[in-house]
């Protein structure tokens, strides 16, 4: 007799991954270490739900990043075939939220299509607020920790009259909270204004609006009934919300996650969530995931040290791999950071030389400024290197003016679209000519575009403003009758850049002919990015209905949602990031750089006199997270690093570090105590290390090479 077609999505798991994806109705909590499988786990068990009988309708699966989400899809469809899998919804929490609020837009009283701000529209946002108010706190300020409190704030349902004042706070910190208590209401009442949502509201109002409305809520309980859930631990107070109201009524949830990787606490993740899971949905079950697949035996005997040390933990786990043996691990002594810089770079070409591939090698550190001697080191040898976190594709000023104008084309009522690419390119509308169209504005109680259309009626406007005015309404107009004709996205755009003669601009403006065809290659992959989003039905597979050509505002929204995790793309090169940016990947060679305290842990979360957001970061119940946690976060983030490792692991540190001018005594992490002896192999590094005959050939014939001289060796 043939075994059931489920059966088979069992086979090949160990029984802790097995016990994960049999399991039945009722809520069930996976907590997944470094490297088991998670994702086996979570793929397996929805294939079996589809093999079962549930309809891929009534699935959702939500996660982090898009990327995330679509291997995750990928996975499903190479386990079940594209027709099982048709209607299934794998996606972040952003893009779901978006996905409610689009379908459900007649909740949100904006009468009319929404646009969606991104970290730097928030920012500008925030900054225009400040200046009408004359508010500069007597220095420049950073507008980013604004955003930041106002976004922790949202996420913990704090209106802007419940966000502290900052009063208990000392220094930075209690000026930046002021801020955000200032600001926080009139930034709300600016979004309303610019029918915008920035990415909090695309989950605060699908909350809001689901406990609100109960027809609502019962409607999209119906619609998915088993919600999966990834990378729990790094939830907040209003994704948890989100995940009550949605499985409120069935129960029916999975989420998988790692409290020992609980990182970001300051950006409002709650490490209680996945802690408090039991109490949150009550007889819940709990299966541990300790079989690691990743690590050699050494590396996960430190990390499992490492982590247990730790106090007053919930759950122990104790990660443990068929992949015995292996290198002990290098505790490398360097005696200043430049020497630690150049061991790294010549052992780096140590591996590459004896067979490492440069993708399978990477160095981290705890903040941005600690790449700086790696990346001269690795220049020096001519490593090539990608740094995680760069500029994004999308953050390129053509890119973004482009966007800009396409938003426009959408909803001319943007008035942060509208205000970026005024004046761009240059068509006569200065400061002065700007002010006079915000008084228009206000007077006639009229959105700025409007402004805009009508400037030939603003006294005073001089004439070159004017017919700036009327060019740029002209260009916005017609890209908008071209939408409403159905025309492509894509040409739509091309349409707008030959209209402003945004090529010619870019050639004008940049230093030289290679830098402006850069700049206009940014603006082609753009158009190839529009044309993938009309043309590849994948693109549309997290919608609800069938896939469908998306219309301008929905390919917008996406690529907003996009911008943030957008990276280029390195094949082959070594790669240097920061701990949290590590977060999920793996290497067969890593190095954790400046093991030091006051690095790791930083000195923000141990030292009394020093303030900072990420210290008053408010938990679930509205408490600040006390400094021991924050050193717990930073012992997480090491482990992390730790765990990252396949068959090599270097933890280096510098014995004095330069401060003031004076060469100062550096102490080692306390995480560094905790890694058993045994398992080392300790290095003392006191000098720089030295260039073979072949490197110095190599640099010589490029010195020379101007010259027209070749060396001779």
């Amino acid at each position: 007799m043939a075994s059931p077609a489920h059966e088979r999505f069992e086979q090949g798991l160990n029984p802790a991954q097995r016990a994960a994806v049999v399991h039945g109705d009722g809520p069930i909590l996976v907590l997944a270490g470094a490297g088991s499988g998670k994702t086996r786990v979570i793929t397996n068990r929805i294939a079996r739900l589809l093999a079962m009988g549930v309809p891929a309708t009534s699935i959702l699966a939500v996660t982090f990043t898009n990327k995330a989400a679509g291997e995750m899809l990928e996975r499903v469809v190479g386990l079940t075939g594209a027709r099982a899998a048709q209607g299934l919804t794998v996606c972040t929490f952003h893009a779901f939220g978006l996905q409610l609020l689009q379908r459900e837009s007649r909740y949100l009283g904006f009468g009319q299509g929404f646009s969606i701000f991104d970290q730097s529209d928030a920012s500008g946002t925030i900054r225009e607020l400040l200046r009408t108010i004359n508010v500069d706190g007597g220095k420049r300020l950073d507008i980013g920790a604004i955003v930041s409190r106002i976004s922790l704030a949202k996420n913990s349902f704090q209106g802007p009259d419940e966000i502290p004042d900052g009063g208990d706070l000392d220094g930075d910190a209690a000026i930046y909270q002021q801020m955000a208590k200032l600001v926080y209401g009139k930034y709300v009442a600016a979004l309303k204004g610019f029918h915008a949502l920035d990415f909090d509201d695309l989950i605060c109002e699908p909350v809001r609006l689901l406990t609100k409305f109960d027809e609502l809520r019962e409607r999209w309980q119906k619609r998915f009934r088993y919600v999966l859930v990834d990378e729990y631990q790094d939830t907040n107070r209003v994704q948890l919300e989100l995940l009550r109201q949605l499985a409120g009524g069935h129960r029916n949830l999975m989420v998988v996650g790692d409290d020992d990787q609980s990182i970001y606490a300051w950006r409002g993740a709650d490490v209680t969530n996945i802690l408090a899971f039991e109490d949150h949905f009550v007889g819940a079950k709990v299966v541990k995931l300790e079989q690691n697949y990743r690590s050699r035996k050494p590396i996960l005997d430190a990390a499992n040290a490492v982590v247990q040390a730790m106090p007053a933990k919930k759950y122990l786990k104790a990660l443990f791999t068929d992949r015995v043996g292996g290198e002990p691990l290098q505790l490398v002594n360097c005696s200043i950071p430049e020497v630690e810089a150049s061991f790294v770079a010549g052992e780096i070409q140590r591996l590459i030389q004896t067979g490492t591939s440069p993708a399978e090698i990477a160095v981290m550190y705890r903040g941005n400024k600690q790449a700086e001697l790696i990346e001269a080191a690795l220049r020096e040898r001519d490593i090539a290197y990608t740094l995680v976190g760069g500029q994004s594709f999308f953050e390129r000023k053509e890119v973004k003016d482009l966007l800009c104008y396409l938003r426009l084309a959408v909803n001319p009522i943007d008035e942060m679209s509208l205000r970026r690419v005024l004046n761009y390119p240059m068509r006569g509308i200065g400061e002065g000519a700007m002010a006079k169209l915000e008084a228009y504005s206000i007077t006639k109680d009229l959105p700025l575009f409007r402004a805009v259309q009508r400037a030939g009626e603003i006294e005073g406007l001089a004439a070159a403003a004017k017919a700036g005015c009327a060019r740029l309404a002209e260009v916005i107009i017609d890209a908008k009758a071209a939408l409403v004709a159905h025309k492509p996205a894509s040409l739509v755009a091309k349409q707008i850049a030959e209209a402003i003669a945004l090529k010619e601009d870019l050639h004008a403006a940049s230093p030289s002919g290679e830098a402006a065809q850069r700049r206009w290659n940014n603006v082609e992959n753009l158009y190839k990015t529009l044309q993938r989003y009309e043309t590849r039905a994948e693109e549309t597979a997290w919608e609800l209905d069938a896939p469908r050509a998306p219309a301008l505002s929905e390919i917008l929204h996406r690529l907003t949602l996009r911008m943030a995790e957008e990276k280029e793309e390195s094949q082959g090169l070594v790669t240097l990031t920061t701990l949290h940016g590590a977060k999920g990947l793996e290497y067969d060679a890593v190095f954790l750089i400046g093991l030091e305290e006051g690095i790791l842990p930083h000195k923000r979360t141990t030292d009394p006199k020093v303030t900072d957001v990420v210290e008053y970061v408010t938990d679930a119940s509205g408490d600040v997270v006390q400094k021991e946690d924050a050193v717990d976060e930073e012992r997480r983030l090491f482990y992390v690093g730790v765990t990252r490792a396949k068959e090599r692991l270097y933890l280096c540190r510098a014995r004095a570090r330069q401060q003031r001018g004076q060469i100062v005594p550096r102490s080692p992490s306390r995480f560094l105590a905790d890694v058993p002896k045994e398992l080392c192999e300790t290095r003392e590094v006191t000098e720089l290390a030295k260039l073979d005959v072949k490197q110095l050939a190599q640099k010589a014939g490029k010195a020379l090479a101007g010259f027209g001289a070749k060396p001779k060796f």
